[in-house]
């Protein structure tokens, strides 16, 4: 891979057509849920490319379902992200956009996509990222986010 050079970048919106992939952080009885693929020894949130006239939200649902084998979850959108730079998947380099969702997963079936070898829960973040480049900061602006929004809860209470 050549993820030597990547931008990553938040925005809270973004035209629908622009968006072509998903990633799913998600948590299970409070540990991170991460899928390992066959193919690799590192670890990665679920996610996955939009199929053609797929709504944004329904490739997050069912990514989550093919790479964790999840059946009841939570889910919902965080915001929009964006990759600048040349990766596996992107040869142009050029800026591309997915969701970034958060699910909750309550109840998991069993059954992984082929290419998932197992799913781990874990209590503090891997240090072997299959995405190294782009899914820490993810969470980062995912952790930002929730605290932000917890600050704003607690000031609206008072």
């Amino acid at each position: 891979m050549h993820e030597k050079t990547l931008e990553v970048k938040f925005y809270d919106e973004v035209d629908d057509s622009l968006l072509k992939f998903t990633v799913i952080l998600s948590k299970s009885s409070g540990k991170w849920v991460f899928c390992k693929h066959k193919e690799r020894d590192t670890y990665e949130a679920p996610g996955g490319h939009r199929e053609a006239g797929e709504n944004i939200l329904e490739t997050a649902k069912r990514e989550l379902r093919e790479e964790t084998g999840a059946v009841e979850f939570g889910i919902r959108p965080v915001c929009v992200y964006s990759v600048t730079g040349k990766t596996s998947v992107n040869e142009t380099g050029e800026e591309s956009f997915g969701l970034l969702c958060f699910a909750d997963i309550t109840e998991f079936s069993g059954k992984l996509e082929h290419e998932i070898e197992k799913v781990v829960f874990m209590e503090e973040l891997p240090t072997n990222w299959t995405y190294p480049l782009i899914q820490p900061k993810l969470i980062e602006e995912y952790e930002r986010r929730e605290l932000s929004v917890r600050k704003s809860q607690a000031i609206a209470a008072l």
